[in-house]
C-alpha cells in the first residue's frame, strides 16, 4: 500500500541509502487518511490531545488547541488558519487501519514501526532542517511538498545517539542554505518518498497555494546494536549474572576486576548459546517488539 512492487523489492533487498521517489499510485492508505478525513478529526476535536501538534516554522506547540486538556476543534481550525501545520501521531495506535498496517510493515520487514500525518497549508512550512534517527516513507496525499534535503552530517545515527538537537550547531542552517541543497524533490500526490535516516530534510508548501498532507511512516531498522542487545539479555538466566554487586564494588580498585568477571562471563556464556534456539527468539521479537528495549 505504500511502495510500488519494484519499490518493496528495492527496499527488502537494498535497504536504499539514498533518497529515492516511487509512483505509488492511489491505494487504501489515501482513503484511510484523505484530506477530507484529516479535516472531519480537525473539525469534531477527535484527534487524542496527547498525539497533536502545531508547527509553524519551528518548535511545536503542545497546548495552543486544548481547552480544559481536552482537543478544542475552534482552536485547531484557527491554528489552520493562520498557517499552522498539525501533525497528528502514532496513528497506529488509535486508528485500527494504520494499527493493522503497522503490524503488516513489522511482519514484512521485522521492524517496529509508528505513522504520522501532516496537514501544511499552501504558502506554508511546519518543520525546518532537521534529520531523523531511522529511514521514514513519506506518502503524499494530496497537494505538493517541496523536500530540501542534503546528506548526513553525522553517520547512521541511532536512538538517541546523534539526534539532531543533540549535536546541532548554530552554522548548521547558514551552511546549508548558502551551499543549497544536495537535492531538491517536488513531491506530488501517489508518489512515497524513501528518505534514510540521518539525511537532512527542510519540507515546505511555500510554492503552492493548495494544503499539503502526507504521511510519515518512520520504520525503526534492526541493527547489530539489537542483536547484541538480544543475546545479552538471554544472560539473566544464569545466577551469577543476577548476583549483587556492594556498593564498593562500583568504586576502584574493585570496579575494574568486576568490569573484567563480567566480560569474562559473557563471552563465556555467549560462548555456550545454541545459535538455532536463539535466531528463533530474536526472530519472534523483530516481529513483535515495539520498541528498541529488550
Amino acid at each position: 500500500m505504500l511502495l510500488p512492487p519494484e519499490g518493496l523489492a528495492d527496499l527488502l533487498t537494498d535497504w536504499p541509502d539514498e533518497p529515492r521517489v516511487y509512483q505509488r499510485g492511489r491505494t487504501a492508505v489515501d482513503e484511510a487518511m484523505s484530506l477530507a478525513r484529516f479535516i472531519d478529526l480537525v473539525d469534531t476535536g477527535c484527534a487524542p490531545p496527547d498525539e497533536i501538534a502545531a508547527i509553524k516554522a519551528g518548535p511545536s506547540n503542545r497546548t495552543a488547541f486544548l481547552t480544559n486538556g481536552r482537543t478544542d476543534p475552534v482552536k485547531l481550525r484557527q491554528l489552520v488558519d493562520q498557517g499552522h501545520t498539525l501533525r497528528f501521531g502514532n496513528m497506529q495506535r488509535w486508528i485500527p487501519f494504520f494499527h493493522r498496517l503497522s503490524q503488516g510493515i513489522q511482519q514484512e520487514t521485522g521492524y517496529s514501526n509508528y505513522m504520522h500525518s501532516f496537514l501544511t497549508p499552501g504558502g506554508e512550512q511546519g518543520l525546518l532542517h532537521h534529520w531523523d534517527q531511522q529511514m521514514a516513507f513519506i506518502v503524499q496525499i494530496s497537494g505538493t511538498k517541496t523536500w530540501q534535503l542534503w546528506k548526513p552530517v553525522v553517520d547512521a545515527p541511532m536512538r538517541e545517539h546523534d539526534e539532531s538537537f543533540r549535536v546541532w550547531r548554530e552554522d548548521f542552517i547558514p551552511q546549508w542554505e548558502a551551499a543549497g541543497p544536495d537535492l531538491s524533490i517536488e513531491l506530488a500526490a501517489g508518489q512515497t518518498l524513501l528518505l534514510p535516516r540521518g539525511w537532512v530534510h527542510n519540507p515546505h508548501a511555500l510554492g503552492y497555494r493548495e494544503p499539503s498532507l502526507h504521511l510519515t511512516f518512520a520504520i525503526r531498522e534492526r541493527t547489530p546494536l539489537w542483536l547484541a542487545e538480544q543475546l545479552v539479555a538471554k544472560a539473566i538466566e544464569r545466577p551469577d549474572f543476577r548476583r549483587v554487586i556492594a556498593p564498593a564494588g562500583l568504586e576502584e580498585p574493585y570496579l575494574t576486576d568486576w568490569l573484567g568477571h563480567a566480560r569474562q562471563s559473557l563471552v563465556s556464556f555467549l560462548g555456550q548459546l545454541n545459535m538455532g534456539e536463539v535466531a528463533a527468539m530474536v526472530r519472534q521479537a523483530a516481529v513483535t517488539d515495539l520498541e528498541y528495549s529488550t
